[in-house]
């Protein structure tokens, strides 16, 4: 594993946390410019701008860290496939420019905003005897899909994904006609896929109340008005909420998922006890790839490119 390699991974690993990551034992950001300096760098590529001085990074080499951090490294090798175009497209489509346009396109790391989710899981393997192992598979997911991105209309698409819907994908907007509702029956399969919280009155209330005020002015809400107060008004064909109502204001979804800290928007609020009880399904907003769903159907003997146009319609996988 050259030394190039080496940081890429710490690169994926430390994400989004390397600008304030330090160079130290053999790997010297002054051996890293002088490697750069003496070969061509690829098209497509990453600015390591770190500590005031910038590294360039190819994005083929930088992927198999983001891929560390995205996905668990036990799922299917199909499922990292998905995952490695879902995490290349989402790069391309960072850096500007049109699909196989050929020029030469970069983007700091510093502007990407890497969905990362297994921070934990890869600094207990990081050093361990596994690692290695692991490392391949992960190198072997990105080398085997090298180049290939997902496009529609033309267009890079905004490649979303997360850990596990509530049982189906959400539909998306006007701007992302390409996510569209798909069942995703194995989710409820996942690890995690499951969590309840209780709360107080006045718990409850102060979180709620800690919401940022809206357009209308402050929202604060009273112990008081618990559990009273507290009515879901609408939801999207995935069952996730979009609309409620706690102490006569209204609040989307989102808001209350993240000031509960819920692991979804697809969530009920009952009373329970003398407080309330939150229970959310899924893991992630619910739009795109699940990776549970992929994980899944790798499993069952689907291939990556299957996975991709399951859950992402109207596109076309291109090489670049």
């Amino acid at each position: 594993m050259n030394r190039r390699i080496i940081v890429g991974v710490l690169a994926g690993l430390m994400v989004p946390y390397l600008t304030t990551l330090a160079w130290t034992g053999t790997i010297h950001g002054e051996e890293l410019r002088h490697e750069q300096q003496a070969g061509a760098v690829g098209k497509r590529r990453i600015l390591l701008d770190r500590g005031g001085t910038g590294y360039y990074m190819d994005v083929e080499e930088y992927l198999p860290g983001v891929l560390a951090r995205q996905m668990p490294a036990d799922y299917e090798i199909e499922a990292l496939r998905a995952q490695a175009v879902v995490a290349r497209t989402y790069i391309y489509k960072q850096m500007g420019g049109s699909p196989g346009d050929g020029s030469v396109q970069e983007v700091p790391e510093s502007a990407l905003d890497l969905d990362c989710m297994e921070t934990a899981q890869m600094k207990a393997l990081w050093g361990s005897a596994q690692f290695p192992a692991i490392y391949e598979k992960l190198e072997d997911a990105v080398q085997s899909t090298a180049g290939v991105t997902m496009v529609c209309d033309g267009q890079y698409i905004d490649a979303m994904f997360c850990r596990a819907t509530a049982g189906r994908t959400r539909a998306g907007d006007e701007g992302h006609p390409y996510l569209q509702p798909v069942d995703c029956p194995k989710d409820v399969e996942a690890d995690g896929y499951l969590q309840m919280l209780t709360f107080t009155r006045d718990e409850f209330a102060g979180k709620i109340s800690g919401i940022p005020d809206s357009s209308s002015g402050a929202r604060p809400v009273e112990p008081g008005q618990i559990p009273d107060s507290v009515q879901i008004v609408s939801r999207d064909d995935g069952g996730y909420v979009t609309a409620l109502q706690i102490g006569g204001h209204d609040f989307t979804g989102e808001e209350v998922q993240y000031a509960l800290g819920l692991q979804s928007a697809c969530f009920t609020l009952e009373p329970y006890e003398d407080g309330m009880r939150a229970v959310a399904k899924g893991i992630g907003h619910g739009y795109g790839l699940s990776q549970a769903g992929a994980n899944a159907r790798a499993r069952e003997g689907w291939k990556a490119e299957e996975i991709l146009t399951y859950f992402y319609k109207n596109i076309e996988l291109i090489s670049e």
